[in-house]
């Protein structure tokens, strides 16, 4: 677990421990839990005492997380069996913050989703805030910027209506953290003054001691280090005397690299081998990593090779088990996004087979009550047969029409093979394709223009564009996955295993350029945008997750990679990573940038397509087409 994941995770406990009534707050202790543990084993608690006896237990078991989630599981039950909407609430917060703990952040999701829905039922409009900023901390930390953002805003202005000091402040916080690793200082800024204002009046240490910290790591990151030196020793303070020592390990290297800056080599060192002492101490790895490579560079610059390369081994041997373990989360989190599974097409197929079956069964019925009357009367039996005539007409057209319908419902929503599949076994399995095109579309500026259109006219500004975008990747063979908010995403090369996709996805987004450019000559609104492409190629896996509301996704580095390239893109400019670069150099004429920092990631190779170096004429539909 990261400093970022502590942080939210540490706040996102402080929502479950919110009394109901004042703004006091209590911490978490083992030794509570034990207390309780006896007093719920004798079984003489009922109704509400029994329900916050559970909340409690849940929410103080540290040593034993499987614990913790039972008595959160056990919580959820019983409120349900009570109809308890508030408690319901409760204990889904609780059981999202443990499974956050564990790591388990798709669950987690579905949890806070779950507590947020409970909150509203019951009109307790501070636990929904509450389930949403949750929700956003998750977002956060799968690096969903979109839906972060999103439910942080929707948190916020709930939390707003309440006299809930301390979950707006937490709230405030976690979105200045957020808005902080996405180096938009002056947002982070601003979020983390007024929490820092709250969290001052409510005197709740640990919020302003990460209140100084976070306004230390933004004035570091603009550079004003004197500032940032003296909010930093102020947080490590605070945080000596809660003994929270994992973010003091990350503030005393971030002191380090000032020092270093200042060029006060000597303080730096000092600052640098506290923060390893204390990561090492704890089992902090990502840290001990961080601070080994500070060191190996300072050593470096003092001109002690020795102790340079020393430091320089152990940065490696604890940066590649960090790698490791992130590498095991992502692959064990491999999700559908929630905000886009919205249409139940397995209970749409459910209810239209039991109508198929009961018009099947009046039907049957008909026969044999046809067929009695024929033996009373010929006359009767004529008319009958011709009732019966009329009657299987109109039902096989009901039939047919539902079938269609149904049909078109689920190849609207999945790729042909894959509804095939779904239909025949009613379960889908996984796959993984060795090379495919993944493209994501962003539009520069959206979220100001967004700010001055009314919520029908937006709509309809990005239906405009993404239905142009549908119809372009349909002529192409490529298939769409899905749209965020104002991100645009396919892939090519699933099912057909076409070997050309790279090539299509490229024509495909040329078109997209083209179609753009030209709405912004020919349109007379104010509502004009820019778009950026980026494409990367390589193995993916695919799929249906879900029982209920389910859709169809990708994952894999592939798809992480593609989303890189879009947002390290221009405006007006497809940018393609070195695997894409490799499939379609012979046929585009390609500007290569050079190695460009990524976010999280080592430095990586991408390239601009300038236009086509070998003309071939595409036709209007391209599906089938090889180049």
């Amino acid at each position: 677990m990261g400093f970022r994941e502590y942080v939210l995770i540490k706040f996102c406990l402080i929502l479950c421990c919110l009394p109901f009534h004042g703004s006091g707050v209590l911490a978490q202790d083992q030794r509570v839990a034990d207390s309780l543990g006896i007093i719920y084993k004798e079984g003489r608690l009922a109704g509400n005492e029994k329900l916050e006896l559970l909340r409690n237990l849940s929410f103080n078991e540290l040593h034993n997380p499987a614990l913790s989630l039972r008595y959160a599981e056990k919580l959820i039950g019983l409120a349900h069996g009570e109809d308890n909407q508030l408690y319901l609430h409760r204990g889904y917060l609780q059981k999202g913050n443990t499974l956050l703990r564990l790591g388990e952040l798709e669950k987690a999701l579905e949890a806070f989703f779950k507590s947020s829905e409970a909150a509203l039922n019951a009109g307790y409009l501070a636990g929904e805030g509450s389930g949403y900023m949750a929700v956003a901390d998750v977002y956060s930390l799968e690096g969903n910027q979109g839906n972060a953002e999103l439910y942080y805003d929707k948190a916020i202005q709930l939390l707003r209506k309440t006299e809930d000091s301390v979950a707006l402040a937490t709230a405030l916080l976690n979105t200045a953290d957020f808005y902080l690793h996405g180096q938009q200082y002056d947002l982070a800024l601003s979020y983390f003054e007024e929490a820092g204002a709250i969290f001052k009046e409510a005197n709740h240490r640990n919020g302003l001691a990460y209140y100084l910290g976070g306004v230390g790591m933004v004035l570091a990151g603009q550079g004003k280090n004197e500032e940032a030196k003296t909010k930093l020793n102020e947080a490590i303070a605070m945080l000596e005397d809660l003994k929270d020592y994992y973010p003091i390990a990350v503030y005393l290297n971030t002191l380090s690299h000032i020092y270093a800056i200042d060029n006060d080599l000597d303080r730096a060192q000092q600052a640098a081998l506290k923060s390893l002492q204390l990561a090492k101490t704890y089992g902090l790895k990502d840290q001990i990593s961080e601070a080994n490579l500070q060191l190996s560079q300072l050593y470096e610059k003092k001109g002690n090779i020795q102790g340079a390369y020393k430091y320089f081994k152990d940065y490696i041997t604890y940066r590649d088990s960090v790698n490791n373990l992130a590498t095991v989360r992502e692959m064990a989190n491999l999700r559908t996004n929630h905000e886009l599974s919205q249409k139940q097409v397995q209970v749409d197929l459910l209810e239209k087979e039991s109508e198929l079956q009961l018009i099947k069964e009046k039907s049957q019925g008909k026969v044999m009550l046809a067929a009695i009357i024929a033996l009373a009367c010929v006359l009767i039996m004529a008319i009958g047969l011709l009732n019966r005539f009329l009657f299987i007409r109109k039902t096989k057209r009901i039939i047919e029409a539902e079938k269609n319908r149904s049909d078109n419902l689920l190849l609207n929503i999945l790729p042909s093979e894959t509804a095939l599949e779904l239909k025949q076994k009613g379960r889908v399995r996984a796959k993984k394709f060795e090379s495919v095109s993944v493209l994501f579309t962003d539009f520069k500026g959206f979220t100001r223009y967004s700010e001055k259109l009314s919520p029908e006219a937006l709509v309809k500004s990005v239906d405009f564009y993404f239905t142009k975008f549908d119809e372009i990747f349909e002529n192409y063979g490529l298939e769409k996955i899905k749209t965020i908010g104002d991100s645009y995403m396919c892939s090519g090369g699933l099912h057909a295993n076409t070997k050309d996709h790279a090539l299509k996805m490229v024509y495909a987004a040329m078109d997209v350029l083209e179609f753009v450019e030209e709405t912004k000559k020919n349109t007379n609104s104010d509502f004009k945008l820019d778009i950026r492409i980026g494409i990367n190629s390589g193995p993916v896996v695919a799929g249906v997750v879900g029982n209920k509301k389910f859709a169809y996704d990708i994952w894999g580095d592939t798809v992480n990679v593609a989303s890189h390239m879009e947002s390290n893109s221009e405006p007006g400019k497809i940018n393609i990573a070195e695997n894409t670069y490799e499939l379609v150099k012979d046929t585009f004429d390609c500007e290569y940038r050079g190695q460009i920092n990524v976010k999280n990631r080592s430095k990586m190779k991408m390239y601009f397509v300038n236009g086509v170096k070998k003309p071939i004429i595409p036709t209007a539909k391209m599906a089938n087409a090889t180049f």
